[in-house]
């Protein structure tokens, strides 16, 4: 059944066109001793805005509760740190930021993105809410403010650093509620010509690509270039450069500045824009077609695994995104179909998995205890994960990559 609620950036109707039930925080790991107590669950439903095209979460949990105490690192693989030492690179060439140029990083994690930076001579300081992954990035050299992005924060920077030339966020401006007092905030802390960078999963490639498990909790917001554009151009900014970038299954890479700024709007920007606008962005309809074919997807990895069970094989897991436990939970496959998952982030291992309460170990439990199959949930580095486990395949383990449907790798 459609259901109206209020747009959280034009605050007119909305329409759901996907629900996926009540879940646990796709990042809300447990201890032992909390297996046994009430588990959260919050409504997983996306909606779409007539007005301003933005694609959004019905239901907003507190930031609080999400990001305090956080689980995941950025630089736990090899791919994503070539992905932002390159994009450090990219940004410092184009824009000429040397060493008198200051970047700071919105929701810096553990400093992946400034690293690369500071290595070229370019100074930075990072805003990480979560108090264990601040501490994190300090150990490694990087400047961290443990706080929100906001007044406070901002100020601080201004005062010890003075004004940036370049603010990035990535893979956190969808994850923000209050995501104007955001942009004023950042309008506020750059320099003249000063550029906003930010880098989101794209729902273009979401859709095509069927990554539906990249819906979760923090992902409040799911953006198309259009829905950016009219997003910024309520605060008087552009969006003059657009980059498609090929991590976390498909992300778009956005270049925003002040209307008044320099920076020539590229080309690339139209060509997106004409390309969503042929495949409908704006109406409701290829959001429908999307949330059914996701059901679809469901079925056939549910039937899949349970085959594969019936045959009396064993399945493990590798990698325990959040991604990952939207899947999990969406399709009902626990501890009955896997025995365990593997992990390479510390911080995880030893927990169990929100919702379906599957051990997560470290990856020498493969050594111990071989699988006939391994479910790749992490398979953004699916590349990365099959080199590392070459030695199990050649062992005769099958590795399954599930979406956008199960195959065999």
């Amino acid at each position: 059944m459609l259901q109206a609620m209020k747009c959280r950036i034009c605050k007119s109707s909305t329409v759901k066109f996907l629900s996926m039930g009540s879940m646990p925080l796709a990042n809300g790991f447990l201890s032992k001793e909390d297996l046994d107590k009430e588990e959260k669950r919050f409504p997983l439903e996306t909606c779409f805005c007539n007005k301003c095209k933005l694609v959004q979460l019905s239901y907003t949990v507190d930031p609080e509760m999400m990001f305090k105490n956080y689980v995941y690192v950025s630089s736990t693989t090899k791919t994503l740190q070539l992905h932002f030492k390159k994009m450090a690179e990219e940004i410092a060439k184009e824009f000429g930021f040397g060493k008198k140029s200051l970047v700071v990083d919105i929701g810096s994690n553990d400093g992946v993105l400034l690293k690369p930076f500071k290595e070229l001579g370019i100074g930075t300081i990072g805003v990480e809410p979560a108090v264990n992954v601040a501490r994190i990035a300090e150990e490694n050299g990087i400047e961290t403010i443990n706080d929100f992005f906001g007044n406070n924060a901002v100020n601080q920077i201004i005062k010890n650093k003075g004004h940036a030339d370049v603010i990035t966020a990535a893979n956190v401006f969808a994850h923000i509620s209050g995501i104007d007092d955001v942009v004023k905030n950042v309008k506020y802390l750059l320099k003249k010509d000063g550029i906003f960078v930010i880098e989101i999963q794209y729902l273009m490639d979401t859709i095509e690509k069927m990554t539906f498990d990249n819906i979760y909790h923090e992902h409040l917001y799911y953006y198309t270039l259009t829905s950016l554009i009219n997003f910024f151009k309520r605060h008087d900014m552009q969006v003059f450069d657009a980059k498609r970038v090929d991590s976390h299954g498909g992300s778009l890479r956005v270049f925003i500045k002040r209307n008044e700024d320099r920076h020539e709007i590229k080309t690339i920007v139209n060509e997106i824009l004409a390309d969503e606008k042929e495949k409908g962005v704006e109406s409701l309809e290829p959001y429908k077609k999307f949330a059914g074919d996701v059901y679809s997807v469901k079925e056939k990895l549910v039937s899949y695994i349970k085959g594969i069970k019936k045959q009396g094989k064993s399945i493990a897991a590798y990698g325990a995104p959040a991604k990952g436990n939207t899947l999990l939970n969406f399709c009902n496959i626990g501890t009955k179909y896997i025995d365990y998952v593997v992990e390479d982030n510390p911080l995880k291992i030893g927990l169990y998995t929100p919702g379906t309460h599957i051990s997560v170990l470290g990856s020498k439990t493969l050594d111990e205890n071989l699988p006939d199959y391994i479910l790749i949930l992490a398979w953004n580095f699916a590349k990365e994960i099959l080199e590392k486990t070459k030695k199990y395949s050649e062992k005769g383990v099958k590795f399954i990559i599930p979406l956008p449907e199960p195959r065999i790798v």
